[in-house]
């Protein structure tokens, strides 16, 4: 992979960045045979397109992409990121200033466009280098680009080399790179410590099921990430189809995205008491499998009716919530790839998140836009909390009817955190369906970058 940028004195390109009301005027005020040369490549700066400027001895010395107009760029997320791959090796540099978010969001998805996911085969990184923009945290930029590729190499790992124990192997790793103290739970161990549901889950796999613990920093407000660790999800004995099962290597994506995000504050030296809590579990089928219609006692000691095995990451972050409640914090944020209703409600590219306090709704939505990370709230509609109450235990996992269910989810996510002033839980979907500008095919990072700068605006991180 290539995620860092390149040493300002090297050598470098320019890349000229024009728009479509740009494109004739930029055309005409160039020597004559750039022009000519513009002019038989039909170069009109429509969104990606690029043209590159040969010298008088054939080879490159300066490339022109197309920005295209105003909606364009509204609909394509890291549009200059398609260019890394497109140029020609060498150093390159932005030739025209742009805003400081123009600036960032370029220098970002250059970084990002830089991941190749390399465990199984070969992957060449693309061979063209940028100078960080001026004006850009160059630092931060390829923390966020590190993160988030650590945060796509977990997902892209298939269950059969990322089961429980593989994930808490990754978060030792972190931890020993970060210096973090570490604790992890293990099989029947998480009964005798007060962890029935992360158990009843993992249990039926011979892959045991694990409560991975992180600690980092010794000042300022504190932090509780929690992120849904199922490795595998077979659906339980409410088996999921085929089609269903294709992608549930990552439906450990919320563990993922938490550990990403922890490697991005520590990186950047947030000031904050941080805590990263991931239940690790396969929902496997077997004898020992949980059942339908079975009644779990919580850690909160708080009863849940099983209506489906299938819903089973509100479980184990169940007990991993509580565990964090008992504690004092600042905030408590959960990641989870929960539920296929958030998918209709906003689709793969738009992370909905709940939260009551509005201090933090807003800081999230102007971290998202401010970083291209994409989110939206979504409310925890206090008239649906019957429909989580069943008859005969305190909570019911899968409320019938099919309506309003990652909100039915994220209610029961709330039931467990009583203490704490802040808490947002979100419901990524964690993969890229298709390729586009600096987000290949497969495992992505969704909400981190947004949480961060929230974190930083609303605690003082």
């Amino acid at each position: 992979m290539s995620l860092t940028f390149a040493d300002p004195a090297d050598p470098s390109r320019p890349i000229h960045l024009v728009s479509e009301t740009e494109a004739e005027a930029f055309v005409a005020a160039r020597p004559p045979a750039e022009a000519a040369w513009l002019a038989a490549a039909g170069f009109a700066g429509k969104a990606g397109q690029i043209v590159v400027l040969p010298g008088s001895d054939g080879h490159p010395v300066a490339a022109v992409f197309g920005t295209g107009g105003a909606a364009a760029r509204a609909r394509k997320r890291f549009l200059f990121a398609a260019a890394r791959d497109a140029l020609p090796e060498g150093t390159w540099a932005i030739a025209d200033p742009l805003d400081p978010g123009a600036a960032a969001e370029a220098a970002l998805g250059w970084l990002l466009a830089g991941y190749r996911f390399g465990r199984y085969k070969p992957a060449a990184p693309p061979k063209a280098q940028l100078i960080c923009p001026p004006g850009v945290d160059g630092a931060r930029i390829a923390a966020m680009a590190a993160a988030e590729a650590l945060t796509r190499d977990l997902i892209n790992t298939p269950a059969s080399d990322m089961g429980p124990a593989e994930l808490a192997a990754a978060a030792l790793d972190l931890a020993r790179r970060h210096g973090m103290s570490a604790e992890v739970i293990e099989g029947d161990d998480l009964l005798a410590r007060g962890f029935p549901m992360i158990h009843a889950v993992g249990r039926a796999s011979p892959r045991a099921p694990r409560l991975i613990d992180l600690r980092w920093g010794d000042s300022g407000p504190r932090v509780t990430l929690v992120g849904k660790g199922v490795c595998f999800d077979t659906g339980g004995l409410d088996l999921k189809p085929a089609t269903a099962m294709g992608l549930m290597k990552k439906d450990m994506g919320g563990a993922a995205t938490v550990l990403g995000l922890a490697d991005l504050l520590m990186a950047t030296g947030a000031r904050l008491r941080l805590r990263v809590l991931i239940p690790a579990v396969e929902n496997a089928v077997s004898g020992a499998a949980f059942r339908p219609g079975d009644v779990l006692t919580s850690r909160k000691g708080q009863t849940v009716e099983i209506n489906n095995t299938d819903a089973e990451g509100r479980l184990v972050l169940a007990d991993a919530l509580a565990y964090a409640d008992e504690e004092e914090t600042d905030a408590i944020v959960s990641m989870a790839t929960l539920t296929g209703a958030a998918r209709v409600a906003l689709g793969p590219d738009l992370a909905p998140f709940f939260t009551d306090d509005e201090a933090l709704a807003a800081a999230l939505s102007r971290g998202g836009a401010a970083w291209a990370d994409p989110v939206w709230r979504m409310p925890f509609h206090a008239p649906y909390e019957a429909m989580i109450e069943p008859a005969i235990a305190d909570l019911d996992n899968a409320p019938s009817g099919g309506m309003a269910g990652a909100i039915t989810a994220a209610l029961f996510l709330r039931r467990f955190v009583t203490a704490s002033p802040r808490y947002a839980h979100f419901d990524i979907y964690g993969w890229q369906p298709a390729a586009a500008p600096a987000r290949p095919k497969g495992g992505a990072g969704q909400g981190a970058r947004a949480l961060s700068a929230a974190l930083a605006e609303v605690l003082g991180t």
